[in-house]
C-alpha cells in the first residue's frame, strides 16, 4: 500500500437527470440506514437490502499509520497484509482456499488515520465468511515464514518506488507539509525500517488498535437486523474492550510557499502541489468542496484542465483534491509534463490557483459545480459495496445518519459568498510543491518562493 493515493476525483461528464435515474434504488436504500446495536453492545449502521443475495461490510478502527511506532513505519501496513495469512487453525493456503471456494472477499487496509477492513459474500456464505474474519482478527498467525514473505512483497515494492516519480512526489510532498509529525511518514514504510520490523511489533500492534470502543461499522446486504447483530458479536465481541492509542497532535501544514526537488532521470517531471486544507468541520467545508470542483476537482471542465491542457497543452492531465484527516487537511493536486516545461506548468498552475483565490468563481461555475456534485455524488452509491463505503466513511466524518438525505440541500446552500470565502481561505498563500523530474532548472520554483537546496533521491 502506499503512502497516499493521489486519485483523480472525476468521473465522466453526466446530467442530473441521468444520474437520478440510474441512482433510484440506491437513493431509496440510502433512505433506510437504521443504527443496528448487538446484544453484545457492537454498533452498525445498516441498510437491509434484499435486491440481491450479497452482504457488504466495511469497518473501521482508529488508529491506522499514525500510530506505528516512532522510527517504525510500516508495522500498520505489514499488519494489513497478514491477517489474512494464516489463523485460528488455518495456516496461510488453507485460509486462502477457504476464501476461494466461497468466493468471498475479505481485504485489509491502514489509512492515516483508521486500520480499515472490508468483507463482501453471498448471503449463503454468511457464516463462513463471518468466521474467517473473526479469526483473523483476533488470532492470526505471523508466522515467520508468511511475514518474511510478506515483507519481501512489501520492499520490493518500495523498491519500485524509489524509480516513481509519482511516488517520489507524493512522498516528498507529505513530509514538506508535515515534517516532525505521522502525517508526514510514509505509511507502507521504507527500505530501512521495514525490515527492522519484529513479529513482536505486529502483535503489539494488533492489541493495540483492533479494539470495541474505536470500532466503527456499516453492512449493506441481505440479512436480517438480529442475525446481524448476531454475526456481530460473534465478530468483534472477543476484541479488547478499549485501543491504546498514542495521542496525535493537531497539525497545520506547512504555511506556503515552500518547494522541494527531488532528480530522477525520467521522460517526464511529475510536480504534487497543495497546501493547508479546510478541516471536515469547518463551517465553510462545503463551499471549499464545491469551489474545488471548479478550480480541480471537475475533470474536463475544471479551470486547471482548460488552462494547462486546452489553453497551453502542458499536460495531458491536471486534478487538485481536498483532503481532509482526523488532525489536519490538506488541497493537493498533480500533474506531469515535459521536462523542458516544467516551471511553465507551475507558472500555469499557480496563476489559475492565484486567480480563483483573489476573484472566486462566477455564479454559473457555481450554479453547474452544485448540479454536477449532486448528481455524480448519488450515482457513487449505486452498488452495495459503496454504499457500505460511504456509510462508513460518514461515521468516521462524525456525520449525523441521516446525512446522504441532506447532502443535497447542503450543496445547494452554498452561495456565491460563501464560494468566495472559502477560495479565499484555501488558496491565498501560495502552493507547497513537490517536484521530480530530470533537472534543477525544470523545477524551477513558483514566483517569490523561496528555494531550497536540490535533495538527494529518497526512499
Amino acid at each position: 500500500m502506499h503512502p497516499m493515493t493521489f486519485a483523480r476525483r472525476f468521473a465522466c461528464a453526466l446530467t442530473v437527470a441521468a444520474a437520478a435515474l440510474t441512482l433510484a434504488p440506491a437513493a431509496r436504500a440510502a433512505t433506510k440506514i437504521q443504527r443496528l446495536v448487538s446484544p453484545g453492545g457492537i454498533e452498525a449502521w445498516f441498510v437491509q437490502d434484499a435486491t440481491v443475495p450479497l452482504i457488504a461490510m466495511e469497518y473501521a478502527f482508529q488508529g491506522g499509520a499514525s500510530q506505528d511506532p516512532q522510527g517504525k513505519p510500516g508495522v500498520g501496513n505489514l499488519v494489513a497484509d497478514l491477517l489474512d495469512e494464516g489463523s485460528g487453525d488455518l495456516d496461510s493456503k488453507t485460509f486462502h482456499e477457504r476464501l476461494d471456494r466461497r468466493a468471498i472477499e475479505l481485504s485489509f487496509q491502514v489509512s492515516r488515520d483508521q486500520f480499515r477492513g472490508s468483507l463482501r459474500m453471498l448471503r449463503d456464505n454468511k457464516d463462513e465468511a463471518f468466521e474467517l474474519l473473526r479469526t483473523a482478527l483476533t488470532s492470526p498467525h505471523f508466522d515467520n515464514a508468511d511475514v518474511e514473505r510478506i515483507r519481501s512483497q512489501v520492499l520490493s515494492g518500495l523498491r519500485r518506488e524509489t524509480t516513481n516519480p509519482s511516488s517520489l512526489a507524493g512522498r516528498k510532498f507529505l513530509e514538506l507539509a508535515f515534517p516532525d509529525h505521522p502525517y508526514g511518514r510514509p505509511s507502507n514504510g521504507t527500505l530501512e525500517s521495514v525490515p527492522t520490523i519484529t513479529v513482536d511489533d505486529l502483535k503489539d500492534y494488533t492489541r493495540r488498535i483492533l479494539a470495541k470502543d474505536t470500532l466503527k461499522v456499516a453492512v449493506v446486504g441481505d440479512v436480517d437486523p438480529a442475525t446481524l447483530g448476531k454475526l456481530l458479536d460473534q465478530t468483534f465481541g472477543a476484541l479488547p474492550a478499549k485501543a491504546t492509542l498514542t495521542p496525535v497532535p493537531d497539525v497545520v501544514a506547512t504555511k506556503p510557499p515552500r518547494s522541494v526537488y527531488v532528480p530522477l532521470a525520467v521522460p517526464q517531471t511529475v510536480i504534487t502541489f497543495g497546501g493547508p486544507g479546510i478541516r471536515r468541520h469547518d463551517p465553510n467545508f462545503m463551499a471549499a468542496y464545491v469551489v474545488n470542483h471548479i478550480l480541480g476537482g471537475g475533470g474536463l471542465s475544471s479551470r486547471l484542465y482548460k488552462e494547462v491542457r486546452e489553453k497551453r497543452g502542458l499536460a495531458y492531465s491536471v486534478y487538485d483534491a481536498l483532503l481532509w484527516m482526523d488532525h489536519s487537511a490538506l488541497f493537493i493536486g498533480n500533474t506531469a509534463t515535459r521536462f523542458d516545461r516544467a516551471s511553465e506548468t507551475i507558472a500555469a498552475v499557480e496563476g489559475e490557483i492565484r486567480r480563483i483565490a483573489e476573484e472566486g468563481p462566477t455564479q454559473q461555475e457555481l450554479d453547474e459545480a452544485k448540479s454536477y456534485i449532486n448528481g455524480s455524488q448519488m450515482l457513487a452509491l449505486d452498488t452495495s459495496s459503496k454504499l457500505a463505503q460511504a456509510m462508513l466513511q460518514y461515521q468516521l466524518d462524525k456525520m449525523p445518519i441521516d446525512y446522504i438525505e441532506k447532502r443535497s440541500e447542503i450543496v445547494n446552500a452554498v452561495t456565491l459568498e460563501d464560494a468566495k470565502k472559502a477560495a479565499k481561505q484555501l488558496w491565498s498563500q501560495g502552493l507547497l510543491t513537490a517536484v521530480v523530474g530530470r533537472t534543477p532548472q525544470a523545477a524551477a520554483e513558483p514566483a517569490q518562493a523561496p528555494v531550497t537546496a536540490p535533495v538527494t533521491k529518497t526512499n
